[in-house]
């Protein structure tokens, strides 16, 4: 497999760019999960609770991923705590979703305009009632295009994966690098499939964005 560039390095580089879009998926989508719990805690009315996942959140967002992989990778390894490469990266990204979700989710809940509170309230709705819906369904909208701008976010950042030894689209450029010595033609294929990937969803998340703000003019 030594020498130029072939259609078999090319269907490697395809084969980590599937990896990244797995990743990618794995971390969104459990991320979101925690997210949203992370969400709820800091609109929760336990003022107690509410600092907790502040600080929680404030860590997480005032550490670089890369620190957290190494966190979740090596220091877990110390107490003897072995995980895969896959695993591991899914959790880093899992955490670093949670805060930044669960942030953004909170200030459009918070977006929402108080009277449909006190709206609900005067229907004697419960709290969760009312958040459920009246507030979500409100939040939601109005979360939904930079939700998919942080996903464009996710699959760059899943990139930082490389250096705990999982073979994403990133690691698998490095590994071709190695053989061919053609940095600029791998790594500018590489780049080219990441824009594949992400260009679409900055387009979307753009294209929501647009109808949104179309939406609250005709309200």
């Amino acid at each position: 497999m030594n020498g130029g560039f072939s259609l078999y390095y090319f269907y490697y580089l395809l084969e980590g760019m599937g990896w990244t879009v797995v990743l990618s998926a794995l971390a969104f989508v459990v991320g979101g999960a925690a997210g949203f719990i992370v969400m709820l805690a800091r609109i929760s009315r336990s003022a107690a609770l509410r600092r907790l996942v502040f600080v929680y959140v404030q860590i997480v967002q005032g550490t670089p991923l890369l620190i957290i992989l190494f966190v979740v990778y090596f220091g877990l390894g110390i107490f003897g705590v072995e995980m895969p490469p896959l695993f591991a990266a899914g959790l880093s990204l899992m955490i670093y979703c949670s805060a930044f979700l669960g942030e953004i989710w909170r200030g459009c809940v918070e977006a929402v305009p108080r009277t449909q509170t006190e709206a609900a309230e005067c229907l004697a709705l419960t709290r969760w009632q009312t958040l459920r819906d009246v507030v979500l369904p409100q939040a939601a909208r109005i979360a939904t295009p930079p939700t998919v701008g942080f996903l464009v976010q996710v699959l760059k950042s899943t990139s930082l994966a490389s250096v705990v030894g999982f073979v994403e689209l990133t690691r698998a450029a490095q590994v071709i690098n190695n053989s061919t010595f053609q940095p600029f033609l791998i790594f500018g294929i590489a780049g080219l499939l990441y824009f594949a990937l992400c260009y679409p969803l900055s387009i979307w998340s753009r294209a929501l964005e647009r109808r949104l703000n179309v939406s609250r003019r005709q309200a």
